[in-house]
């Protein structure tokens, strides 16, 4: 028995190309301490040293609460419309061949790689009362003729909020279904057909029980980043208070107007939150580890 070597602490499945667990942690800890800890941290600090009372004095303002309920509300409702069609244009790219399909599957990318300013002129642009878009909505547009003599206004209100968000969140539930989608067989489907069911059988006891972790990741993910854009917003909101002015921005404006006390709460306030959809995201990505055996 004493010649029977003691088990290691710590065993890998497969030898590792980095040198050393205890080497390749501590510089993942130093590197995650730089970047991402030491900057919370700071911030946390500075706004635990306004104190209760003149943090929650400032963070109810009533601008800041409005600020924060379009910046919430605006992402709930653009990941909630790329939830749905971010699942119809996975299930096109991933379920049909036809010509043109890896220049449109090279097109779902662009929000990542186009300046978000570049991309909030844009919309401005098209959105605008003066816009190609904006002027159809308009009160003498041909559809907004029929809104009223004032049509819909896009740009400059909530509504071009919305716009914006949907186009850089729209990637995140795409990519993030795409690949389940290409893992479901469609031998599947056959199947379910052949017992009898109908095409919304099918979709909803078939496809979407296996689709629906990772399509409810992609929504926390797009929602996510939704809450914290600030460049392709700026240009289409208006940046009105009370009507068209998101938290982010009000930051930006209280360091404008030397308020670091301001600016610290509200960031704070989107710090803890943030971290609240984080958490959440990993809380559903593991359970769709247990549930179908991998990653959301």
């Amino acid at each position: 028995m004493a010649a029977i070597a003691a088990k290691p602490r710590f065993s890998f499945r497969a030898p590792s190309v980095i040198p050393g667990f205890g080497l390749a942690l501590g510089f993942t800890l130093t590197y995650l301490g730089f970047v991402v800890l030491i900057p919370l941290a700071a911030l946390l600090l500075r706004s635990a040293g306004l104190g209760w009372g003149e943090f929650w004095a400032l963070a109810s303002d009533r601008r800041v609460l409005s600020a924060l309920r379009l910046s919430f509300g605006a992402s709930f409702v653009a990941a909630l419309i790329n939830a749905f069609f971010g699942l119809l244009i996975a299930w096109v790219l991933v379920r049909y061949r036809f010509p043109g399909r890896r220049a449109i599957d090279a097109v779902i990318d662009l929000p990542f790689a186009l300046p978000t300013a570049v991309a909030g002129i844009a919309l401005t642009a098209l959105y605008a009362p003066n816009g190609w878009i904006g002027q159809a909505f308009a009160g003498s547009g041909f559809i907004g003729q029929f809104f009223g003599p004032q049509g819909i206004r896009i740009a400059y209100t909530p509504i071009g909020i919305v716009i914006a968000l949907i186009f850089i969140s729209l990637p995140f539930v795409v990519r993030t279904v795409q690949p389940v989608l290409e893992e479901i067989d469609s031998e599947m489907e056959q199947a379910a057909a052949t017992l009898g069911a109908n095409r919304f059988q099918t979709i909803f006891q078939v496809i979407l029980p296996s689709v629906f972790p990772a399509l409810l990741t992609g929504f926390a993910l797009a929602l996510a980043r939704s809450i914290g854009e600030y460049g392709s917003v700026i240009f289409i909101a208006g940046n009105i208070p009370y009507v068209s002015e998101i938290a982010p921005l009000l930051i930006v404006i209280r360091l404008e107007e030397f308020n670091y006390a301001g600016a610290t709460a509200v960031a704070a306030l989107m710090l803890l939150l943030s971290f609240a959809m984080l958490l959440v995201i990993n809380l559903i990505q593991a359970w769709s580890r247990r549930r179908y055996g991998h990653g959301a």
